[in-house]
C-alpha cells in the first residue's frame, strides 16, 4: 500500500505539472530540463552533500565495532553491499541513510543513538536505514523533487512574464494557480516522504523479523529529538529516521507540512505488524 500510494502521489504531481502549464502557460520542456539538471547533480552528489551538511565523519570498524557487526549481518541477510559508516557528534539519538544506489550507500549514526539505544533497538534502526537504500528512496525523492522544482520554475516564469492571458480560468484563476500549485507540490512531496518512512519501517522490520525493536527505538529517538533538537539544514532533515529539528523553536510542523509521520502512528503500525494484524 505504501508503494502504491507513492506511485499515486507521483502521478498526481505529474498531472499537477501539466495542469499548471495548461492554466498559466510556460515552457514545460525547459522547466523539466532545468529541474532535471539541478536534481541530476543533487542525485549523484546527495550522499556527499548530506554527510557534509550533517558534519558526519567516516569511522572505521575499530571505532564502531557494534554498528559494523550489525550492518554486516543485515547486508549478508539481504544480499546487499556494505555501506560506508559515518558518525555525527550529537547527543540526539538519530540516524540516516543516503546514496543513489546500494553500491554507493552511506549510513550515519549519532553519538547519542549509540549511548541511548540497546543493541536490539540499534539493529532495528540500522535495518530501517538499510531499507531506504534497498527501496531506492533517494531516487524516489529525487523524482519528486524534480517535478516540484519544475512546477515552481514554471510558476515563477509565468508570474514575471504575465502568464497566459488566455487562461481558461481567467486572470484571477491564473494568479491563484501561481500560488496554489507550488504549495500543493510541496505538500505532495512531504506526503511522499512520509510514505517512504512507513515503507522503510515495514521493510526494516521484515529484515530483522522484530518490529518491536524499531518501535521501541522510535519512541526513544522521538523523545530525544524533542528534548535535544539538532540544528541541521532543513533539506537534510528529511533523511533522518526522525526529524532532528523537532524541538527547535518556530518549527511548529503540522501533519501536512511534515516530512515524517507521527511517531505514535509508526509505533502502532509496527505493533500491529508484530501481532500479525494487517
Amino acid at each position: 500500500m505504501n508503494n502504491l500510494k507513492t506511485v499515486g502521489l507521483l502521478a498526481f504531481m505529474t498531472a499537477l505539472l501539466f495542469s499548471i502549464v495548461y492554466v498559466i502557460g510556460g515552457n514545460i520542456v525547459f522547466a523539466l530540463i532545468l529541474a532535471f539538471g539541478f536534481n541530476f547533480f543533487a542525485f549523484f552528489f546527495s550522499d556527499k552533500m548530506a554527510l557534509k551538511a550533517s558534519r558526519a565523519k567516516p569511522v572505521t570498524e575499530a571505532e564502531l565495532p557494534e554498528v559494523y557487526a550489525i550492518m554486516r549481518r543485515l547486508t549478508q541477510a539481504t544480499g546487499m553491499p556494505m555501506p560506508t559508516i559515518h558518525l555525527i557528534d550529537s547527543p540526539q539519538p538519530n540516524a540516516f541513510a543516503t546514496g543513489r544506489s546500494p553500491k554507493k550507500a552511506a549510513v550515519a549514526v549519532t553519538t547519542g543513538i549509540m549511548d541511548q539505544l540497546t543493541r536490539d533497538e540499534l539493529e532495528g534502526v540500522l535495518a530501517h536505514e538499510l531499507a531506504h537504500v534497498k527501496n531506492r528512496d533517494i531516487l524516489v525523492s529525487s523524482i519528486a523533487a524534480m517535478l516540484g522544482a519544475a512546477i515552481a520554475i514554471i510558476a515563477r516564469f509565468a508570474f514575471f512574464s504575465g502568464g497566459n492571458r488566455n487562461s481558461p480560468l481567467g486572470a484571477i484563476g491564473g494568479i491563484i494557480a501561481l500560488i496554489v500549485a507550488p504549495l500543493a507540490a510541496m505538500v505532495i512531496r512531504f506526503a511522499i516522504s512520509r510514505t517512504r518512512e512507513f515503507q522503510a519501517d515495514q521493510t526494516g522490520a521484515e529484515i530483522t523479523g522484530q518490529p518491536m525493536q524499531l518501535a521501541s527505538a522510535l519512541d526513544k529517538i522521538s523523545e530525544g529529538a524533542r528534548r535535544r533538537p539538532m540544528k541541521v539544514n532543513p533539506a537534510t532533515s528529511q533523511l533522518f529516521i526522525e526529524n532532528p529539528m523537532k524541538g527547535v523553536k518556530g518549527q511548529g510542523i503540522t501533519r501536512l507540512l511534515s516530512t515524517h509521520p507521527p511517531t505514535a502512528e509508526r509505533v502502532e503500525r509496527l505493533t500491529n505488524m508484530a501481532m500479525g494484524i494487517s
